[in-house]
């Protein structure tokens, strides 16, 4: 056997690379497209979900906005799951006071947009919270 025949053989297919190429540009193109179509069309809620439905995307701001959402709930401003709207003062102060808690420890840390957004959030529960009667 000669030195060619003993090695094997690498045959490399770079078609595969250029169509590769060629299906991300399709999708920048496609996701170009759509963002400004989708910006002026989207809620401007913080705990707004992506197009497809799923989860939103994870953010301090969402963090806030989802136990604003419980302490409300338990306050007895927002149905529950169940449709039914009930009360639980002990456990809204609680997710209160987890707020409160993530106010103190992230002091400093937080850019101008999420410290309005938290502090918004207290100010709106702590002022529900003495409204609502036990």
């Amino acid at each position: 056997m000669s030195e060619e025949e003993k090695e094997p053989k690498l045959v490399i297919d770079s078609d595969w690379k250029e169509q590769v190429q060629k299906e991300k540009e399709q999708e920048a193109s496609k996701s170009d497209e759509q963002q400004p179509a989708a910006a002026s069309d989207a809620p401007t809620d913080a705990s707004a979900g992506p197009a497809g439905g799923g989860p939103p995307e994870a953010s301090f701001t969402v963090l806030v906005s989802m136990l604003f959402t419980q302490a409300m709930t338990l306050l007895g401003q927002m149905p529950g799951p169940d449709g039914k709207m009930e009360t639980n003062k002990p456990l809204a102060k609680h997710t209160i006071d987890t707020l409160e808690m993530l106010q103190s420890k992230t002091e400093g840390n937080l850019e101008d947009d999420e410290k309005q957004v938290l502090s918004e959030a207290l100010h709106a529960l702590r002022m529900t919270f003495v409204g609502v009667k036990s």
